[in-house]
């Protein structure tokens, strides 16, 4: 909400081509059983996410079709993971991939991340993604890019000391966005031992649609890792 206790502004898709008959029904089926514990209107109990719960919290902010949350749910069964997506077409493909594989250890939030962000305690998290979410290009629309001043200082109220914030981009104008934020915050440092700490995807990482149709066009792609400051 905002501070007039109105909803935000939404900008982007919602929904894409019509959805296969399937892919239909596990958003009428599956999707309701992976969010109901992930409300807007409600303070969120982590320990209650997942039955038994699990060793930490991780989220991942607009996780596209899906593959790179999937990914760290496999190579990490003992996370929680929080996946917040708005676009319908990219839920559907998660969930296709969550069923068919079996996953356990994600829950899914397919609204404005503004919405849900305030109703998680302090401290809660262990890592957080924000991986090619959309970088609105044009300098008029900067203001509704995910990673921002107002979101920086959210991120650092639920990321314990010592989580990581993961943030990657082809737009060089939003990594140093990104950069100007972090390194004018006394809650984040970025530490980077040498070019290829930026230059290559992160190890247990995964390359997305996404981050493909940006090589494929000649994009660099850049990935920043924040470490949250405090003891």
């Amino acid at each position: 909400m905002t501070e007039s206790g109105r909803k935000p502004n939404f900008y982007g898709r919602r929904k894409g081509h019509k959805l296969r008959a399937g892919r239909q029904e596990l958003l009428d089926r599956l999707l309701p059983h992976l969010s109901s514990g992930l409300s807007e209107n409600q303070l969120i109990d982590p320990a209650t996410l997942f039955d038994p719960p699990k060793d930490e919290l991780w989220m991942e902010i607009g996780f596209g079709a899906g593959e790179h949350l999937a990914h760290q749910a496999r190579q990490y069964p003992t996370i929680g993971f929080i996946g917040v997506e708005p676009y319908v077409n990219g839920v559907a493909a998660l969930l296709s991939v969550i069923e068919a594989d079996n996953l356990e250890n994600i829950c899914l939030f397919d609204n404005d991340v503004r919405l849900l962000l305030p109703n998680l305690p302090d401290g809660c998290l262990g890592r957080l993604f924000v991986l090619f979410s959309d970088p609105w290009p044009k300098t008029r629309h900067h203001r509704r890019r995910v990673f921002s001043a107002d979101a920086l200082s959210e991120f650092a109220r639920l990321l314990r000391p010592g989580a990581i914030l993961r943030f990657a981009s082809d737009d060089m104008t939003y990594i140093r966005q990104a950069l100007d934020l972090v390194q004018g915050s006394p809650d984040f440092c970025w530490q980077p031992s040498s070019p290829t700490d930026w230059r290559e995807r992160p190890a247990d990482a995964v390359e997305t649609r996404y981050e493909s149709k940006a090589e494929a066009q000649g994009r660099s792609r850049i990935y920043l890792t924040f470490d949250r400051a405090g003891d």
